[in-house]
């Protein structure tokens, strides 16, 4: 087959060409093989590298970068556009279950603030160790408490966006697909029926489809349910940015001054720099 190229950069040959068709194919191609190429665009990808070198730095309690900065790269390279397109932010998780409170996640983005100030995109930083919290009285459903990042990939509305990375202090590049990868390089949206997000997964592949009008969408299995408004992890993934000076971050009981969660809903507060 044909070396392996990026419309960014050259990427050296592994046996495997650049296609869909293949690689998208568990019959063509292997999840090694697979895994291996998406290292190999996350590496050449100078905005993701730059944020993924960011968060090592920060340190956060099991860290991953996850969801549309991942697979998105991926389809960009597949359909040759540009480095960064239709990417609306980079999702870093962390989880950290010694303090749930809103005030010591606030902390973290401030941290985050004076790290990535220069993206290309913002930095969204929220611990998914208090999701379960806040979720129900927001959503009017529960969620389950959450034993490590990598759990909360299973309760995307997609099975595809289901995927997350982390640079490892050795620099080697550890990979966490639980549905595989197989529907990503296929450019298959796929849902995930595990909480009632079938009103999500239409809004995201409508999105979807504008900015990549070659990805297949797989239709929301009907016994699952058509209800639901908002994905179940925080923060959503490709959901749009908060109006500038407003934060819509849900918040798990009274804060500090003794002020519900609710009420704070829209308090003033400055965004990650774009």
């Amino acid at each position: 087959m044909a070396a392996l190229t990026s419309p960014r950069n050259p990427i050296p040959a592994i046996g495997l060409a650049l296609d869909r068709t293949t690689l998208g194919d568990p019959a063509r191609a292997s999840e090694d093989d697979r895994r291996r190429v998406l290292e190999l665009l996350v590496r050449t990808d100078a905005d993701l590298m730059r944020v993924l070198r960011g968060a090592r730095r920060l340190a956060l309690p099991d860290w991953r970068l996850a969801s549309g900065a991942i697979y998105q790269t991926v389809w960009n390279a597949l359909t040759d556009r540009p480095v960064g397109h239709g990417i609306k932010d980079f999702d870093l998780l962390y989880f950290d279950g010694s303090d749930t409170g809103y005030e010591a996640e606030d902390r973290e983005i401030a941290r985050g603030e004076a790290v990535f100030g220069n993206t290309s995109v913002p930095v969204e930083i929220r611990n998914q160790a208090r999701v379960h919290l806040w979720f129900q009285a927001r959503f009017g459903r529960a969620y389950p408490r959450l034993r490590c990042t990598d759990e909360a990939l299973l309760n995307y509305a997609a099975k595809t966006h289901a995927v997350a990375v982390r640079l490892e202090n050795d620099d080697r590049l550890s990979v966490v697909a639980p549905f595989g990868l197989a529907d990503v390089f296929a450019m298959r949206l796929v849902p995930n029926p595990a909480l009632d997000n079938a009103a999500t997964y239409a809004q995201k592949a409508a999105r979807m489809t504008q900015a990549w009008p070659e990805i297949e969408v797989v239709g929301w299995p009907l016994e699952a349910g058509a209800a639901g408004s908002d994905d179940a992890v925080a923060p959503v993934e490709d959901d749009p940015q908060p109006a500038t000076g407003t934060d819509q971050r849900p918040r798990s009981g009274p804060s500090s001054d003794g002020r519900d969660w609710m009420s704070l809903a829209t308090s003033p507060r400055t965004e990650l720099p774009k």
